[in-house]
Formats: C-alpha cells, structure tokens, sequence
C-alpha cells in the first residue's frame, strides 16, 4: 500500500501502475495483447478513475468474463464521467463477449453452466444493471432505452419515480424485467389512496424487492372518499406479497390508525422503518411495540408524529424489544417536553448499539439537555447526538457561560463524535468536538 500525507485512501502498486498504464493510450497497442485476465479489472476501474474513455472501450472489447459489473463508488468519490460511461455502452461489448466464446470453443473449453445460455455467437446478450431515475422529462428516453431490440438489454436495480401519474408508474414497471429490481422509491406523485392501491399489488412478481420508499404521494386517510377502504385493503397485500422486504419508509402518508393494516400482512420483520409526518395515533404505537418487527429494527423514525403521555408506555415497550438493534433512531418533532423525555431516557440507555440519536425540533430545556447529554455519554456505540437550542436561549437570561457548559460536556463525552445544535428556525451549526475544545481552552 502507498500512502499519502492527509489522503483518506491508500492506493495499491497495482492501481498506480494501472493508472499510469491507462494514461497514454496511444501504447496501448502494446500492453492490450498481453494483459493477464485478473489485471483487467483494476485496469478499467482506473480507466473510468481517471476518465479515459478510449482504454474504456478497448478493455470492453476485450473483457475475459461473461460478467462485467461497474458501480459501487467509494465514498468521495466522483460519479463516472458520461464519455466514459458511452464508452462502456458503445464499445461492442456484446462483441467482446463472442470473441472470447469463439476462442473457448476453439481451444474446447466450456464454462459450468454453458449450457444453460444461449452460446450461438450471433445471438449474444449483453445485460446491463443500472439505477433509473425517471420523471415527466426522461421518460420517453428509459422507455426506449427498456424496450430497445438490439444486443444490450437494460435491467434495472433500483427505480426512482417522481411527479408521475399511477398510469405511467404501472407502464414502466410492465417494463422492466423482473428478476433483479432490489428497490422502488416514488416521490412526489399524486398517487392517493386508489394509486398505490393500484401499484403495490404490481409490485408483486418482482420477488427481491428488499426496499420500498414512498414519499409525499398525496395520501389521507382523513378525507373520506369512495372505494377508500378497499384501495387501503389492496395496499396491504400488496406488501404482503414482497417476501424479500426489509426497509419501509413511508413519508407524509396520512395514515392514523392504519399502521396494523399495513404492517400485519409483511411475512418477514422489517430493518428498517421510517415513517415520518404519518399522523401516527397511541394505537399504532401500540401495535409496533407488540409486533414482530419491533425486535429487529435497526433503524427508526418516528419524526414528527406527537408523543404523549398516553404513548410513553408502548415507547418504553418499543425500545425495550429494539435494544439489542436498533442503531439508528430520530425522534424529531415529536412534542418531548423534559418530562417525557426523563421518562423515555432510562429506556434508551439501554439500547447499547445507538449509533445516531436525532432529537432536534423538541422543546427542550438545558436541565433536559444536560439529562440528554449524561445519557448519551454513558451509550459507548453513540456517535451522533442532535438536539435543539434550549429553551432558555430564548429567554434574556440564558447566558452563553451555560451554553458553554452544555457543549464542554459534549466535548469531552468520547463517544460522541459530532454535534449537532438545531434551532427551531431551523438553522444549524455544526460543531465538530476539536474546533470546540480549542475554542473552550482560548475561553477558559
């Protein structure tokens, strides 16, 4: 490994020679013809790192497996450049493919599982998995890019829909092939209770759906219309029917009392639970303390759905059976004054995995940030803590001696890494702990 003052990754001898290798690609005449099989993987990744369309198409022509898989950026890393990415699509790869079947069979070499494909040169299909975004504007461009005849085929792992009729989403999920869709998000749709109705139940022959996320699609419950029941009905068998689904966000779905509908028919317990804006009633909180998923969320979000006193009990019972997963959990907007959150703070103490614990926009004093802090710092795995301006600060007394006290507390917590100071005009600071501590000894 090669390691550079303040650089966040270490690169290998091999990504530097590749680097270097894929630069000029006027020698590439000499190095194409001789290239071990292993090396043409880091030598595309350093192609599409470096932005060298050319040796892109090159090493596509030439491309030793069946499967060539690009995607997966590292975090910081830029997107891939769209020359590079016309490159990977324009650069014969189905011809790739049959020159390398045509010198297996001339060499008699089968792959396992040979038989099971169409092995005929002329016949070769060339897949390509991609995420798809599609709104009003490239919709035309993915419905041909879907339902085009020529050697690529296009399927999609996960689907982003915004701003689209029910109508449109049903044509483009007829379109898309079933065996790989992982993921469906839609935003921004006025779908209401009759469209999703409509587009669940669709959802059903694509059996590794593992997430679905809904976001403001124009539904509630709290006006009455016709055939409303029946739509809520295929709704939930609708999610009955993704056996595979582990992550459930729903956002501004205007849903109170309906949480046991949906939710009762999943055959697996959900990971992942976010239900933010929901208008959630005690009886829904109720019923996800006692359910099955309670034992195995990871991540929670209950933002801004009123807790009251009526609904510490099911609280109290939802972080006792989430304590040995849940890692993430936000609580913003939720109405907790010091008093309920003296009550709930016992309970959470005990979830030892809390990796993020997000309780801006409540109205909170210092006595009850100072509560928040002592048990955030007795939680070893918490690393990010967001809470509000006390509501001292806006008062003429609160000095900035307190807050000082409040954030030299937080600094000196280890296990909490990165602070986050919300005001309820929604301004934020972010404070990271060394800029603090530095700013504390100049003060003091």
């Amino acid at each position: 490994m090669v390691t550079c003052p303040g650089s966040i990754m270490a690169l290998s001898l091999v990504d530097l020679c590749a680097k270097e290798v894929v630069r000029d690609h006027s020698s590439s005449s000499r190095w194409l013809g001789c290239v071990p099989r292993e090396l043409y993987r880091p030598l595309l990744d350093a192609a599409f790192a470096h932005c060298r369309p050319l040796a892109i198409g090159e090493l596509v022509q030439r491309w030793p497996d069946r499967t060539l898989t690009v995607g997966g950026r590292r975090p910081g890393q830029s997107p891939p450049n769209r020359l590079c990415v016309q490159a990977l699509l324009l650069g014969d790869l189905a011809k790739g493919v049959r020159r390398r079947m045509e010198i297996q069979r001339k060499n008699g070499i089968i792959e396992p599982n040979e038989d099971s494909v169409n092995t005929d040169p002329e016949h070769i299909m060339v897949h390509v998995r991609a995420d798809l975004f599609v709104n009003a504007r490239s919709w035309d461009r993915v419905c041909g890019a879907l339902t085009s005849q020529g050697p690529l085929r296009l399927h999609c792992r996960f689907l982003r829909v915004e701003e689209l009729l029910a109508s449109s989403i049903a044509s483009m999920l007829a379109m898309i092939p079933k065996q790989c869709l992982l993921g469906v998000d839609i935003r921004y749709s006025n779908l209401g209770v009759s469209g999703l109705g409509l587009l669940l139940p669709l959802l059903s022959p694509f059996r590794l759906v593992k997430s679905l996320k809904l976001h403001y699609c124009n539904l509630d419950v709290h006006r009455d219309l016709p055939g409303q029941e029946k739509a809520l009905r295929d709704m939930s068998q609708g999610l009955g029917e993704l056996h595979c689904l582990r992550q459930l966000s729903l956002t501004a779905l205007r849903l109170p009392g309906h949480l046991r509908m949906l939710l009762s028919s999943l055959s697996q317990p959900l990971e992942v639970l976010e239900l933010p804006y929901l208008s959630l009633t005690p009886a829904d909180l109720t019923y996800l303390s006692c359910s099955p998923h309670a034992s195995s969320l990871q991540r929670l979000d209950l933002s801004e759905n009123r807790i009251d006193e009526s609904s510490v009990p099911s609280m109290l019972r939802l972080f006792s059976q989430a304590s040995l997963s849940l890692c993430h959990l936000s609580l913003c907007g939720c109405g907790l004054n010091d008093s309920l959150l003296g009550r709930l703070l016992p309970a959470l103490s005990c979830c030892r995995a809390l990796q993020s614990l997000r309780l801006a926009l409540n109205p909170l004093s210092l006595g009850g940030l100072l509560s928040l802090v002592k048990t955030a710092t007795g939680i070893p795995s918490l690393s990010l803590l967001l809470y509000p301006n006390p509501l001292e600060e806006y008062e003429v007394y609160f000095t900035k001696h307190e807050h000082l006290i409040l954030m030299f507390m937080l600094c000196y917590a280890e296990t909490v890494a990165v602070v986050w100071i919300w005001a309820y005009q929604h301004l934020c600071v972010q404070l990271r702990i060394q800029y603090i501590i530095e700013c504390l000894q100049i003060i003091l």
